[in-house]
């Protein structure tokens, strides 16, 4: 029988949120030898596996394969696109989610994790109530992710909504604004556009994925409308109105755009409400859970991982978070996350990868001790084979090792493991020119970039 108020279950860690953060925290933590619970109110996998990373990133690859077919004739392969089949899309789709999210469950089952399917809730600082069973946790995390926002006023429903209801399209639109310019807005403006679809993305600020390098934001814009997708940046969202036909979209300025939907990608927020956080003592601002360098909150023995915590909103991140905090509490004393050494990658077309500083906050750091420079993949023969156009772009300090790596172009976030490596090593350029890197790879680009920094450029300039 379940335990109950009067005899609770009791172990080293409760978890409240199955999602990146959390499972990763329970696997490791099971390593460890240590006893626990994992509660989740939905699926094994949260956010990233049923409504983020996986599912979008699938209708990514099948835009991808439309584009090629699309262009397969200027190389001389015969290939006609006769159209879009959502239906055979979404079941590709679902089709990875399920065998992921079937693998993961193997993996939960047999780590000996005592996983606990309802709506969880801190009763007090120890205490996570799932119904009527009492789970008791020598240490708690908090692992509840993120949502989809909106903005005031503006309700999601029929024609109007997130990225969660965009996963489950059965019909194409043939017209789509997307609110937001940032991450999840552009990545969706690749697909609808990939699709077939007339795209218009609003953004409020003055450039597209305001938190990459402005050169970046520059290079998409130009890449973007070479696609034929309207940007409108420096445009402020006034109002929408939607009828059996359509979704009308007023800007600020008077503009009125007329869609058959309008995808809002305004950011995500946390999911703290509801779930007895305050009732416990814990501190929460505007939603998130704020913590120290080593995920504590302010109450003893209670970690907060992954989107909850401020700062990048990444399934990596979250892994990162749930495999350190277990370490804590198994004594290892395994050294902090460090934001800005966590890698980013934007999926849309081109894609976009970053790790380090940009050259903004390089600057803010350490003044005019700073160089950079932008290796263009004219030069690099895979990416001349793709038929894509970008650059790398490295920042470092002068006479010392490279803080940041940026890059946009075809396939460029696979390149982010070494760029990561590079950053987080505090190599110099000079250490990553001697490498070799294979040839013809994109991954070329980085070496090359290197070697010119290095001042011993080979299919570049210095």
């Amino acid at each position: 029988m379940p335990a109950t108020a009067d005899a609770p279950d009791t172990y080293d860690l409760v978890i409240l949120g199955g999602g990146s953060g959390g499972y990763a925290c329970a696997l490791r933590a099971a390593q460890l030898g240590l006893s626990v619970a994992l509660v989740e109110r939905d699926k094994l996998g949260g956010t990233c596996l049923h409504r983020g990373c996986i599912p979008t990133k699938a209708l990514l690859h099948a835009a991808e394969v439309a584009d090629e077919t699309r262009h397969a004739a200027s190389i001389g392969v015969n290939a006609v696109l006769e159209g879009i089949d959502l239906d055979k899309v979404l079941s590709y789709q679902q089709g990875v989610v399920g065998r992921l999210h079937k693998g993961l469950q193997g993996l939960v089952a047999s780590a000996a994790i005592t996983y606990v399917e309802g709506d969880g809730r801190l009763v007090d600082a120890q205490t996570v109530a799932v119904g009527d069973r009492i789970l008791t946790g020598r240490h708690l995390v908090l692992a509840t992710g993120s949502q989809p926002r909106s903005l005031p006023g503006l309700e999601i429903s029929g024609r109007i909504m997130t990225s969660d209801q965009a996963l489950g399209l059965t019909e194409l639109p043939e017209r789509v604004v997307v609110l937001g310019g940032g991450v999840i807005g552009v990545e969706f403006a690749s697909v609808f556009a990939s699709f077939g679809a007339q795209v218009t993305v609003v953004e409020a600020l003055d450039r597209l994925v305001p938190a990459e390098e402005p050169s970046i934001s520059a290079q998409l814009t130009r890449a973007f409308r070479k696609r034929k997708i309207t940007v409108r940046t420096g445009a402020r969202f006034s109002g929408a109105t939607q009828g059996e036909d359509g979704v009308s979209v007023t800007l600020e300025d008077g503009t009125t755009i007329e869609a058959d939907l309008l995808l809002v990608a305004v950011g995500r927020g946390p999911v703290s409400e509801g779930l007895g956080y305050e009732q416990a003592g814990i501190v929460v601002d505007r939603g998130f859970v704020p913590t120290d360098e080593r995920l504590r909150t302010n109450v003893e023995n209670v970690y907060a991982v992954g989107d909850l915590v401020p700062g990048l909103q990444l399934a990596h991140r979250g892994f990162a978070h749930g495999i350190f905090v277990a370490e804590q509490i198994a004594g290892l004393s395994p050294t902090p996350v460090d934001d800005t050494l966590i890698p980013k990658v934007t999926y849309c077309d081109p894609e976009i990868a970053s790790v380090g500083l940009t050259e903004e906050r390089a600057r803010a750091a350490y003044g005019d001790e700073v160089q950079t420079y932008d290796y263009n993949l004219g030069g690099n023969g895979k990416s001349q084979i793709l038929g894509t156009q970008g650059f790398v772009r490295l920042v470092r300090r002068t006479d010392g090792p490279v803080v940041g790596i940026h890059m946009i172009g075809a396939r460029v976030g696979e390149q982010i493991g070494e760029a990561q490596l590079i950053v987080s090593w505090e190599a110099h350029p000079e250490d990553v020119a001697s490498l070799i890197h294979a040839h013809p790879t994109q991954n070329e680009a980085l070496g090359e970039a290197h070697l010119a920094l290095a001042g011993k450029p080979l299919h570049a300039h210095a």
